[in-house]
């Protein structure tokens, strides 16, 4: 069986070189989108983890970038998000960078939710079977540096505050902190701009939703005597909190009072989080030294359409929810990765009929399920009425002594057991993310780095490749694999002979 899945005052152009693919021509299969433009240039807004995977993923496919942030030129010194899971770290990997950050975390085998839910990471069939305790600011430190040597063009202090697209390209104005202002003209524009999205405004996307809950308070700390255990979290009548470690003695700590439901603008200090996390856990370990504090609110918003003519939205800027799980920042990565090889096809001109269209239709229920799983976790920590409890009780029953439900949970927080949409009648692996296959090469993961599809046959096939990276299978195996580059599954046989996989090649354009 087989099957296929497939900022300166003047105008910023980049007109220099051949044609490229269109958001909306499609052709037949093996027919670029909307060849016929020059434009290759792709603008990204928001130099959040986001923008600045996806950056420097184009950049270094040779794809001219621009990247568009708001802030003055320095990374942030609030950790925000803090974990990074196990599929983004495989994700990173193929891009080289997983060693680095993985070396800088603190990893854990087990996320505890609530008092008796705790969910094991052992046993992920992945490289990096556990969570890193990891500040965001580290993680964009290491893309930034990245998408810099790469390349890309960075434009600071200024946003986005209007947008045109027509057949051949998008035109951005934006305006500098000074109030100047200017257009970049790209083929593609992606806004990775956040919450706020400048780019999802300008472009009239919806972004529809609710608060989810409000007062949440934050800091990082130290503590006096360590909190046992590891991510915990857990409630106590009116109040909730979780506690996080990184590698270096902080603690994440977020807690959350029925009590004491005010805007983010009332002030907050280090007492406030104290009395919650004394009255959850029953004492404060010794909670002093913060070396930030917040009070935040958590909205369930998630856009319509990812993708709208030229333009796309990834991160923030397209879904955001609850950080229970700590999902946020790695949705918005697997965002990344996934629209990043299709762009770099579309703007070579060998992007297949729908590729593009396929960004929607792969992530767009992807951070659907990230919203309702993540809304449900906090919405059980927040429970208090009797038949609320009694569905957190046999929430965590099930999730205990129900071992399918504990893995599919696992894959889902993690990412690794998350799949896309495959063809009727496409073999069993098409759609499903790849592990780290040991090839006579090396790593899968390592091939990956080219940026390319992987083809990944029998010892001794000696099939033709294309554009693909020619690898074999370090065991006996008979499957043929065709490795997207996001390390998906794109298509898989059986003892394939030559013409199958010719014409796997063929209706991915990479012959």
């Amino acid at each position: 069986m087989t099957g296929c899945i497939g900022a300166t005052e003047n105008t910023h152009t980049i007109e220099d070189a051949p044609a490229i693919g269109g958001a909306a021509a499609a052709g037949s299969a093996g027919t670029a989108e909307g060849a016929g433009s020059r434009l290759r240039a792709v603008a990204v807004v928001g130099a959040g983890p986001t923008g600045l995977l996806l950056a420097g993923d184009l950049a270094a496919a040779g794809v001219p970038v621009t990247l568009v942030e708001k802030r003055p030129r320095a990374i942030s010194n609030l950790s925000r998000a803090i974990i990074v899971h196990a599929r983004t770290l495989e994700l990173l990997d193929a891009r080289g960078l997983a060693d680095e950050l993985d070396a800088m975390g603190g990893p854990f085998g087990r996320l505890r939710l609530f008092d008796s839910v705790s969910l094991d990471m052992s046993d992920l069939r992945s490289r990096y079977n556990y969570a890193l305790s990891l500040p965001q600011y580290e993680v964009e430190r290491v893309l930034e540096r990245r998408a810099m040597a790469a390349g890309v063009r960075f434009v600071h202090g200024a946003e986005v505050v209007g947008l045109t697209q027509d057949a051949h390209g998008v035109t951005l104005e934006v305006r500098s902190s000074g109030g100047e202002s200017s257009e970049i003209r790209a083929a593609y524009a992606v806004g990775a701009d956040g919450l706020r999205s400048g780019v999802r405004k300008a472009a009239g996307v919806p972004f529809p939703g609710k608060s989810v809950i409000r007062s949440l308070v934050l800091a990082d700390v130290r503590f006096s005597e360590e909190p046992e255990g590891v991510l915990a979290l857990k409630s106590s009548g009116d109040a909730f909190a979780v506690i996080v470690p990184f590698a270096d003695g902080w603690y994440r700590v977020a807690g959350w009072n029925r009590t004491r439901d005010v805007p983010d603008s009332e002030p907050v200090d280090l007492g406030e989080l104290r009395e919650i996390v004394r009255q959850v856990f029953g004492r404060d370990f010794g909670m002093h030294g913060a070396r930030w504090v917040s009070r935040f609110h958590s909205d369930e918003r998630q856009v319509p359409d990812y993708r709208v003519g030229r333009v796309f939205l990834a991160g923030d800027a397209a879904h955001v929810h609850s950080p229970a799980g700590g999902q946020g920042m790695n949705t918005g990565l697997q965002d990344a990765a996934n629209l990043s090889w299709k762009l770099v096809a579309a703007v070579n001109g060998r992007a297949p009929r729908g590729l593009l269209d396929s960004y929607q239709a792969e992530r767009h229920p992807v951070g659907r399920a990230a919203m309702r799983s993540s809304g449900r976790v906090v919405r059980l920590a927040m429970a208090r009425r009797p038949w609320t409890l009694a569905v957190r009780a046999a929430f965590a029953a099930a999730v205990k002594h129900v071992r399918p439900m504990r893995t599919k949970l696992v894959g889902q927080v993690t990412g690794v057991g998350l799949a896309y949409p495959a063809p009727k009648g496409a073999h069993r692996l098409v759609g499903r993310r790849a592990p780290d296959l040991a090839l006579k090469e090396g790593r899968l993961y390592e091939a990956l780095r080219a940026g390319e599809y992987v083809l990944v046959a029998p010892e001794g096939a000696g099939h033709a490749t294309g554009r693909a990276v020619p690898a074999q299978w370090r065991s006996a195996r008979r499957t043929t694999l065709l490795v997207r580059p996001d390390g998906y599954v794109a298509w898989a046989a059986e003892g394939a002979d030559a013409g199958a996989v010719a014409a796997a090649l063929r209706e991915h354009n990479i012959t």
